[in-house]
This record gives structure tokens, C-alpha cells and sequence, in this order.
């Protein structure tokens, strides 16, 4: 769990329980890559980590192509940073032999500590019904309670999809049927060879509006296209927003963190916000202290009327998250108290409690 330094507000602060709702356990090696957009894609990838993370932190090219089981606990569980994570699919199926970050792939990884991570689905409407019997498999053998959609992604001739589409609402229909109900659309930045405008948040206003039982987390907030974000997300209430890819401009672009903040909690308000570190494109060992410690400039608090309290923080960091996907924080802190992660690394005081009825 995240612990205050004992500076500023955190001061007298308890704990936070930190879900981090967007990591992925991805293969870019050679060896992997079919389509010369594999090789570009991990390169734009590459980009984003070495931009927005502090130079003492960078990995190299080679340790980001492709990293082991074992570094990724470390790095998301090493220090307390993170109590559980969400891994959220993109296959890319088209530039990667084996799929970059695939379903099945990250069940096997989270099957050795079921406890700590929530494995995401995926589905591509254009696959048809071949797509829907393996949306049932996901669910039938995972128990998926979401889905990572990449509307963008290429698929022979075809270079994106939209979530408005005919195709695409009979996917969000077998969702519902069942009992999907987050659905996580990359809503965002684009990444090379990936066309921007497959990426545009516009097609999320009527799926929202036809499926008011699913909840639609807009990953990326709709970078660079905000505006168009919190518009849309003012007036669906089952519309929320991914901070993976904002999260990162707390480190070196703080004015800007604080005006995308100031425009999601002006407009969404302070449930509808999900912390993400989007690892491994940025660690979050250094990304959960730097996002709790930003704070918004008094013109930003004066425009807005917001404030980054303990209070909010603890929301975004992994309270929304845990409504979204039914987890009770207080049950898991007393399952980690003796798990393997815990043990692993220590933690047992990040798990330790004054409540008498812990130990019953």
C-alpha cells in the first residue's frame, strides 16, 4: 500500500490500498515480430516510457522488448506501490506471431497469485461469430469481468473498428448477456503504425447511451482530445476515465497533470476516475509517489473548485476501481497479511491493523 513519506498532506494520513487498473505482460522480441509495425509499435512504446520517466528509471530497449514474470511482481509489488493489478489485453495478432499482450498469456501469469491481479477479455467485432464463442470462452474459463478493446487494431485490410458499429453492439449485447460489464475502450494517444483517428472517443456516446447496465472506462481520457472526453463522460453517468498515459505527466509536465485533473474532476467528479500506470510502459515504484504527491496550482484550484485530497486520491487510486470489479479492500488486506507477495517482500506492516476483528 502506498505510505506518506510524512510530508505535506500525507502527513497524518493512513495507508492507501492502490489498484492499479492498467498493466499488461507483453512479448515484443524479434523472434516475435511477423509485420514491420511489430518493430514500430515497441519503438513508439519505447518513446513514451524513456519522455516520461525519470532518467535514473529507464529500462533499455532490450530489457523493454520483453521482461520476466519475476520482474514484473518486483517492480509492481517490490515496494508496496501496488496492492493488485488489472491486466488489460491487446493482442496484435497482425504484427506479433504470438500476440503482444494476450489473454491467455496473462491468466497463465495471474494464476500464481489469483488474489493480486483481475484478468481482462478482449473481443474484435470483426471476427464475428467465431469472435463471440471466444468471448464465451474467455468468460467460461477466466470468469472475465471486463474487456480491453483496441479499436484501432489493424486485421487485413481493415485498419480500426468503431464501438457504435452494428457488429460492435452485438458484442456489447453478449457482454451484458454475460454479465461483462466494464468495458475498457483505449481511448487515446495513437501508437506507430496505428491510425489516430480509429482512436477518437466519439463512438463511445452511443454504446454508453444504448448499454446504461455496462460501465465504459475510457482509457487514456481521450488524449490529446480531453475536451471531447469530459463532454461525453458529463453526460453518461456510466461513462469513467483511465488515468494510464495522464498518470506519467505528474514527473515531468506537473501544470498540465494538474489542468487534465482539474477537467476530469470538474466534469466526472472524484468517482469516476481510475488510477493506471500502464506498466510496463512506466513503472509504478516511482509513478504511484509522484501521482500522490501532485497537487494543483492555486490558479488551477481557484478556475476549477477542486482540490487532489487525501480523500479524492484514495478514490482514484483504487477505491473506484474496487466498486467497478466487486472488491472488498478490508477482506484482501487481511488476505495479503500471510501471502506469497507479502512474504516475498516484507510487507507485512503494510498489512498490519488496529481492527480487533482481523485476526477472528
Amino acid at each position: 500500500m502506498y505510505r506518506g513519506t510524512g510530508d505535506g498532506q500525507w502527513e497524518n494520513e493512513e495507508d492507501v490500498f492502490v489498484i492499479d487498473s492498467h498493466i499488461h505482460f507483453w512479448d515484443a522480441s524479434e523472434e516475435n515480430i511477423i509485420h514491420e509495425g511489430g518493430e514500430q509499435f515497441i519503438r513508439c512504446f519505447y518513446d513514451y516510457h524513456a519522455g516520461f520517466t525519470p532518467a535514473e528509471r529507464e529500462w533499455t530497449l532490450e530489457e523493454y522488448r520483453k521482461y520476466s514474470q519475476e520482474r514484473m511482481i518486483e517492480d509492481l509489488f517490490g515496494n508496496g506501490a501496488v496492492d493488485m493489478g488489472i491486466f488489460q489485453p491487446t493482442h496484435l495478432e497482425e504484427f506479433y506471431d504470438e500476440g503482444f499482450n494476450t489473454v491467455d498469456r496473462n491468466a497463465d501469469f495471474a494464476d500464481e497469485h489469483e488474489d493480486r491481479f483481475i484478468v481482462n477479455g478482449r473481443f474484435d467485432p470483426r471476427e464475428g461469430e467465431e469472435g463471440l464463442r471466444e468471448l464465451e470462452r474467455q468468460k467460461e474459463e477466466f470468469d472475465i469481468q471486463g474487456v480491453k478493446l483496441y479499436t484501432a487494431e489493424w486485421l487485413g485490410d481493415s485498419k480500426g473498428w468503431r464501438l457504435d458499429s452494428e457488429e460492435s453492439f452485438e458484442f456489447l449485447e453478449k457482454c451484458a448477456e454475460l454479465g461483462i460489464e466494464n468495458i475498457h475502450p483505449h481511448k487515446g494517444p495513437t501508437i506507430r503504425p496505428l491510425n489516430k483517428d480509429a482512436f477518437d472517443v466519439k463512438d463511445v456516446d452511443d454504446a454508453a447511451t444504448s448499454f446504461p447496465d455496462l460501465n465504459f472506462v475510457v482509457e487514456h481520457v481521450g488524449l490529446p482530445r480531453l475536451d471531447d472526453f469530459c463532454w461525453l463522460a458529463a453526460q453518461e453517468p456510466n461513462v469513467y476515465g483511465g488515468l494510464a498515459v495522464a498518470a506519467p505527466m505528474a514527473q515531468n509536465r506537473p501544470r498540465k497533470f494538474g489542468e487534465i485533473m482539474g477537467e476530469l474532476l470538474y466534469w466526472l467528479g472524484e468517482d469516476r476516475l481510475l488510477f493506471g500506470s500502464d506498466y510496463a510502459l512506466w513503472n509504478p515504484d516511482w509513478l504511484v509517489e509522484t501521482v500522490m504527491n501532485a497537487e494543483l496550482t492555486d490558479d488551477q484550484k481557484d478556475e476549477y473548485g477542486v482540490e487532489l485530497t487525501p480523500e479524492v486520491m484514495r478514490k482514484i487510486m483504487g477505491e473506484n476501481a474496487a466498486q467497478l470489479y466487486d472488491i472488498d479492500i478490508e477482506e484482501k488486506k487481511r488476505q495479503f497479511r500471510e501471502d506469497a507477495i507479502t512474504e516475498q517482500f516484507g510487507l507485512e506492516t503494510h498489512y498490519e491493523t488496529t481492527d480487533s476483528t482481523a485476526a477472528d
